[in-house]
């Protein structure tokens, strides 16, 4: 159990990117959700002991993660957003490098899990390849790669399918999917759908403060008989919303498709719609409901 308790964090800028976060994260996969800005990335910083809290503290089981970080970086895979390569090495040698590095010093055992990585991240064929040499989703897959390398207790990916076609994104999902069995991952993401198919708990975060946590099916439930949809031309969409507590809209064949969040049915002229976690991460984020 991975256990967050009032984190707190302000910049020298004077940005407060954590506002008294308290979570508790068990094995399996949990989805991290928020707007650019929203504190995500403050947080899985905070996490993978790259930067200290104000206050507050962070266990993980029997470990005090921000007292004993060299212990944490030993079980912890971490795939941030952006990260750098050396452009000269190959793939296959710096994941063998990084593989010494987490402390795996058999050399049969490390071939074979190297061996496995670039299989299931599809680079096997590239694995001679420097690393400058690869494209931008190669370099994602190989980012992947290293976050799994010594089996970690616990998994962060930030932002992990950004640059994967629908192949390659499929793949990472299974990967992520089976991993997640029996460790915790974090999946940070915009792509609400991910969260809702992959994850068996979530939180939702804005401005540094912590807006709901709960599983996808939890949440979904919290805004059952409460989502109205009605089709409008795009020139009513401003009227709408100075009317309604509206939650999204869509163009669809040169019209709006608008959803709409109400106790009750907003007029006759709305038809109701089940929720999904869309939904609910939009309603926390425009505060038309809380906890």
């Amino acid at each position: 159990m991975l256990c967050i308790s009032s984190l707190n964090k302000t910049y020298p800028n004077g940005v407060k990117a954590l506002s008294d976060i308290t979570l508790k994260i068990d094995k399996g996969m949990f989805g991290l959700l928020g707007p650019n800005g929203a504190g995500k990335s403050s947080l899985m910083r905070t996490i993978a002991t790259l930067q200290e809290p104000d206050s507050g503290s962070i266990t993980f089981d029997d470990l005090n993660i921000l007292e004993q970080k060299d212990q944490m970086r030993k079980i912890l895979g971490y795939l941030p957003q952006e990260f750098g390569v050396y452009p000269t090495i190959s793939a296959e040698d710096l994941l063998n490098h990084l593989a010494i590095l987490k402390g795996l010093d058999n050399r049969k055992k490390r071939k074979e899990e190297i061996d496995y990585l670039l299989e299931v991240t599809n680079l096997s064929e590239h694995r001679r390849k420097n690393l400058g040499t690869y494209s931008g989703g190669m370099k994602q897959r190989f980012g992947i790669a290293q976050a799994l390398i010594g089996k970690p207790k616990i998994i962060i990916v930030d932002e992990p399918v950004a640059g994967l076609d629908p192949e390659e994104r499929d793949r990472f999902h299974n990967l992520l999917s089976t991993i997640g069995d029996s460790v915790i991952v974090i999946l940070s993401t915009h792509i609400v759908s991910d969260v809702t198919e992959l994850c068996n708990d979530m939180a939702i975060i804005n401005h540094g403060k912590l807006l709901i946590q709960k599983s996808p099916l939890e949440a979904i439930e919290l805004l059952k008989g409460k989502i109205w949809k009605k089709i409008i031309s795009k020139s009513e969409k401003d009227l709408y919303s100075e009317k309604f507590q509206v939650i999204s809209s869509r163009l669809f064949h040169g019209q709006s498709i608008l959803k709409v969040f109400s106790d009750d049915k907003p007029d006759t002229s709305f038809d109701p719609i089940d929720a999904d976690l869309e939904d609910v991460y939009f309603s926390f984020i425009k505060n038309l409901i809380s906890l």
